[in-house]
């Protein structure tokens, strides 16, 4: 029987089938190139400051356009999935990623560069949530977790690979061709996975799910006949939480707009409110509403989305002021800023399948241990800055402390995935996967404005050893309550068992 924080005995059959593995490497390649888009971007940008003089802002935007028309789209997206066929979805964000990347890649100037990103945004906000939908669709149980601790290795190479092959290209072909070629890269990469997508998705998946078992958590058998439900999309509330989510993100991507872009949020917060009172009364009119309000009422998917949005809240901003730090405070090359974090991303893409495997059967122990090792990542490596200001010490020692940021992540992205999502009906696989992304897109949207303020306010008073060690204690306060919500979790759940 699953429990409220899926924890459960491991199924007998946990193999996967043949059709399951063919499938695996469809929905891992593209969710690999759309995650190098985003570590690699950091390490780009002194390089493309220089070759298109894009200043302050423009440099802000080729960040937060991304993020913010990919993580508006993410219920959205998940959600048409969900009624029209996570196939469709999938293919179509992959042609406007591959595009969007092509035109970044050949961009004459600043603006157009923007612009083009917000296409790579739209792409990766349209596939995203599929992946995750997909996996739910066909893998159950312990097949899932090991699907999903897959997908987090996938992450962690991404992650490691991203910013020192960014690097290694710069250093290669210089600053002008060096990050144009980091976008450059994933034409082929997209161009591939479209090929594949046509050839290996079984045919339910460019259909919607059923109607007539909503509730049902079952996955579906890669060789099912597809059907074809009454699509019941809810494009009032599709549009409201979009622009409530814009809203509400603006502000922190845009904060040197000046005091009135803070009307935004409030904004997005009423508008926030109305879209919960409209499914609502959507639902209660007998139609299929965009979320479920009764999937908050389940504690695995209610704990499991705030534990993770605290968590990227802190997390996320680690490796923008790592690479800041190495580069400017320190004078580094962006190669070197790099491979910094190789061996944290390496942990991280080593530890997730092997978590994906156990998280079943040890539940959300695992995420809580995984917590408490990123915060002596994070203690860790405030504590080696500090010897390098105060004592000379190497800040290569860095090496070592990340590392452990890594394995907590290994034990903490995919497993609390696999978690949240286990008592998720598949009608709503998408949908739901894409709350759990927009926590976390809002998580570091907010994280990223608030924590790089602290830290940079402090740098530009007493320099950047403080500086950054300021923003790696703000870090690890954010993670203490994240690991506050995995023990209530646990209590709760004990309690309920007890019960």
């Amino acid at each position: 029987m699953m429990t409220g924080t899926g924890e459960t005995p491991a199924r007998k059959s946990t193999a996967f089938t043949p059709e399951q593995r063919g499938l695996l490497p469809v929905l891992l390649i593209p969710a690999f190139m759309s995650l190098l888009a985003v570590s690699s971007v950091n390490v780009t940008l002194p390089a493309l400051d220089e070759s298109l003089q894009a200043g302050p802002s423009g440099l802000q935007w080729v960040i937060s356009g991304y993020a913010l028309t990919f993580g508006v789209l993410l219920v959205a997206a998940g959600r048409a999935g969900d009624v029209f066929g996570r196939g469709k979805l999938f293919v179509l964000g992959l042609a406007l990623f591959g595009l969007g990347s092509l035109a970044s890649g050949l961009a004459p100037d600043i603006l157009l560069l923007n612009l083009c990103r917000v296409l790579m945004g739209i792409g990766s906000g349209l596939l995203s949530p599929q992946i995750t939908g997909i996996i739910q669709q066909y893998y159950q149980g312990v097949q899932r977790g090991k699907a999903f601790g897959l997908f987090g290795g996938v992450v962690g190479v991404s992650v490691a690979v991203g910013p020192v092959l960014a690097g290694g290209l710069i250093a290669m072909f210089g600053d002008e061709w060096g990050w144009r070629s980091s976008f450059l890269i994933n034409v082929p990469i997209a161009v591939f996975a479209i090929v594949a997508g046509f050839k290996t998705l079984p045919a339910s998946a460019w259909h919607g799910i059923p109607a007539s078992d909503p509730t049902s958590t079952q996955p579906i058998r890669l060789d099912a006949d597809p059907k074809k439900p009454r699509a019941d999309f809810d494009p009032l509330g599709m549009v409201m939480l979009t622009l409530a989510i814009l809203l509400v993100m603006l502000p922190f991507v845009e904060g040197g707009a000046g005091a009135w872009i803070w009307w935004s949020l409030v904004a997005g917060v009423v508008l926030l409110v109305a879209w919960v009172l409209w499914e609502r009364r959507y639902k209660a009119r007998g139609r299929a509403p965009m979320v479920d309000m009764a999937l908050f009422r389940t504690r695995s998917f209610a704990s499991g989305s705030l534990l993770i949005s605290l968590y990227f809240l802190g997390y996320t901003s680690v490796w923008i002021l790592v690479a800041q730090y190495m580069q400017i405070g320190l004078g580094h090359s962006a190669l070197a800023a790099g491979m910094i974090g190789l061996p944290s991303a390496l942990a991280g893409a080593v530890v997730s399948p092997i978590a994906g495997r156990y998280v079943m059967a040890i539940g959300r122990k695992m995420v809580l241990i995984g917590l408490l090792v990123g915060i002596a990542g994070l203690l860790g490596s405030a504590f080696v800055v500090f010897l390098h200001e105060t004592a000379g010490g190497s800040e290569w020692l860095l090496l070592g402390t990340l590392m452990l940021l890594g394995i907590g992540q290994g034990l903490v992205v995919s497993p609390n995935q696999t978690l949240t999502l286990a008592d998720v009906p598949l009608a709503y696989a998408g949908s739901a996967g894409g709350i759990l992304q927009t926590g976390q897109r809002l998580g570091t949207a907010i994280g990223i404005a608030v924590i790089t303020g602290i830290a940079f306010s402090v740098v530009a008073t007493s320099g950047w050893d403080e500086g950054f060690i300021y923003g790696l204690l703000v870090i690890a306060a954010i993670a203490f309550a994240a690991t506050a919500v995995a023990v209530a979790d646990l209590l709760l759940s004990r309690r309920s068992r007890r019960r």
